[in-house]
């Protein structure tokens, strides 16, 4: 196999733009719909707009927990857990609750007093246990995103994007601790039978993960992952009351429209000056069928040893997956 080249090819498509389906909407509302394995937006309303979230935030105390903490240790619940507002899962003051129970009650009831329990046993503070949540989303790239506690209660500053939303729960169902937890339409342990809030996680086939949100200043908010095939997207709502039927709406919109293709086949392909670049997986992405695809190799000159190139694979110029590979002298 060969590649043509090291620069971009660059194509001109005729205008053809995307048809966002049209709900009657509060205002301020927006919505994201993205690749679940790539992270690239597929469609979108306001999906930059900073906005508050709701317990949506729970999915990234999750992220930072599992990151922290060994799932099977035991957290003491504190009066300060106990005492939290709006949701609980009835946690008691002085005993000692498995991690991952307290995971369970924070992901599929959105228990607040479950939320705090885990941020001081993480953080050994609530105050530490934010500054990691905002930590790790400036190191994973949730560039409009801030946080000011584990659960989203609302807080002028606590405020997060319908993309970068969409982000967090693509990285937490890249934990593989995270997913069980994430896709369980119920959990039943020690007496304890609790159902997942997100019916569409308990009744669509399609949805396999997801969380919902509601404080009166961010209204409704949802988050859900589907999976159809081998298609997995994420849609994210911020304060749209129509939640339910808008991601079924959304998630049908982007199967029928969308085919995953291989744009990376595994193997060795020849480059000018004797060299071999070599992939050991191949690479999938979603793509309209009136899309283009180009790719972009590059390679460092400078260092003569090199043995990592970057491929980038683009659709309008605009780079939707990014792949390292090795480089050898062709002997």
């Amino acid at each position: 196999m060969r590649i043509k080249g090291f620069i971009v090819l660059v194509i001109l498509l005729v205008g053809v733009s995307l048809l966002y389906p049209r709900f009657s909407e509060a205002q301020g509302s927006s919505y994201a719909v993205i690749d679940a394995k790539t992270g690239r937006l597929l469609m979108g309303s306001g999906e930059d707009e900073q906005m508050p979230i709701a317990s949506l935030t729970k999915m990234w105390t999750a992220v930072v927990v599992a990151d922290e903490v060994d799932l099977k240790e035991k957290a003491e619940i504190s009066p300060n857990a106990t005492s939290q507002e709006g949701s609980s899962i009835y946690l008691k003051n002085g005993e000692e609750t498995p991690v991952e129970v307290l995971l369970y009650g924070l992901m599929l009831r959105s228990g607040n007093d479950a939320a705090v329990a885990l941020a001081e046993h993480a953080g050994g503070s609530v105050e530490g246990f934010v500054k990691l949540m905002n930590e790790k989303a400036r190191l994973m790239g949730l560039k409009d995103t801030h946080f000011e506690n584990p659960s989203g209660l609302h807080h002028d500053q606590h405020m997060s994007t319908a993309y970068d939303t969409a982000l967090m729960l693509k990285i937490a169902m890249e934990n593989k601790e995270l997913q069980p937890i994430l896709t369980a339409p119920h959990f039943k342990n020690d007496g304890k039978f609790w159902e997942n809030k997100h019916k569409l996680v308990r009744l669509e086939n399609t949805a396999i993960a997801g969380k919902t949100g509601f404080t009166k200043a961010a209204g409704r908010t949802l988050a859900t992952y589907f999976k159809e095939g081998d298609e997995e997207i994420i849609v994210v709502t911020l304060n749209q009351s129509n939640d339910w039927q808008m991601h079924k709406q959304l998630a049908e919109n982007v199967f029928t429209q969308y085919d995953r293709v291989q744009v990376i086949e595994k193997g060795s392909y020849d480059l000018p000056g004797g060299l071999v670049m070599k992939t050991d997986q191949p690479s999938y992405i979603l793509k309209k069928n009136d899309e283009q695809v180009s790719h972009l190799v590059v390679l460092n000159r400078a260092k003569t040893s090199q043995k990592v190139a970057r491929w980038e694979v683009q659709i309008n110029g605009q780079t939707i997956l990014t792949k390292k590979v090795h480089i050898e002298r062709n002997e």
